[in-house]
């Protein structure tokens, strides 16, 4: 696998069944009284952190979805914190029901709203910087989707329509990426580290009931 300079890479990669990556999870971010657990998805663009979250929000009754992108919205690629910060997971972590529409949806006419329903058990917070340290005291727990930068970035051009403006798309956000997440060092700070590129590692497993997960990238004290 290679990854960006600085990023060290999880290895080995060792085969679990979904179900007990979903109940350790659980049990990492606890069952807070009065308002849901928190658990963000982080990673880089292209590198699997939608569908992760989606397959552990389908395994946990009660659980919901916050994209990353909707906050940053006609705002900027990763100067949104604080909108995260006031509008989802300040209200959430106090037990509110969330309905939040930023600022660019009410300027830009955009319908619906950014909800968290009353009663959830589980946010999943997921998109590039969803863990990153400034919202980190507002999270019960984090995952860090590791990917193959090469295969990140095809994946990435193809679902952004494979065109070159797709290609001149990626180019300019890792430009903003690559020195976010260099400073950030967000899979320091994981409590899970996943495979979102299982395919390029020759560790047999099943893509269906499996995930492959990786060693800490905690630093050791």
């Amino acid at each position: 696998m290679i990854t960006y300079p600085g990023e060290p890479v999880a290895e080995p990669w060792v085969p679990r069944p979904l179900a007990d990556v979903v109940t350790h999870l659980l049990t990492v971010v606890g069952a807070p009284s009065g308002r849901p657990a928190i658990l963000a998805v982080d990673g880089r663009s292209g590198s699997g952190k939608s569908t992760f979250a989606e397959r552990v929000t389908a395994a946990v009754p009660g659980a919901v979805v916050v994209h990353t992108d909707d906050v940053a919205w006609w705002e900027s690629f990763f100067g949104w914190d604080h909108l995260m910060a006031s509008g989802v997971l300040e209200p959430a972590r106090r037990g509110e029901g969330v309905r939040f529409r930023p600022p660019a949806w009410e300027e830009r006419g955009r319908e619906g709203a950014i909800e968290v329903p009353d009663g959830a058990r589980l946010v999943v917070v997921e998109g590039d910087g969803a863990s990153r340290r400034s919202l980190a005291h507002l999270l019960d727990g984090a995952v860090w989707v590791q990917s193959d930068a090469d295969d990140a970035r095809r994946r990435g051009i193809e679902r952004d329509g494979g065109t070159q403006e797709a290609a001149d798309f990626w180019d300019e956000w890792d430009a903003e990426e690559v020195p976010f997440f260099d400073a950030d060092r967000p899979w320091e700070r994981a409590d899970l580290v996943v495979c979102g590129t299982p395919h390029l590692t020759g560790v047999a497993h099943d893509a269906v009931t499996e995930v492959l997960v990786g060693r800490s990238l905690r630093p050791r004290l």
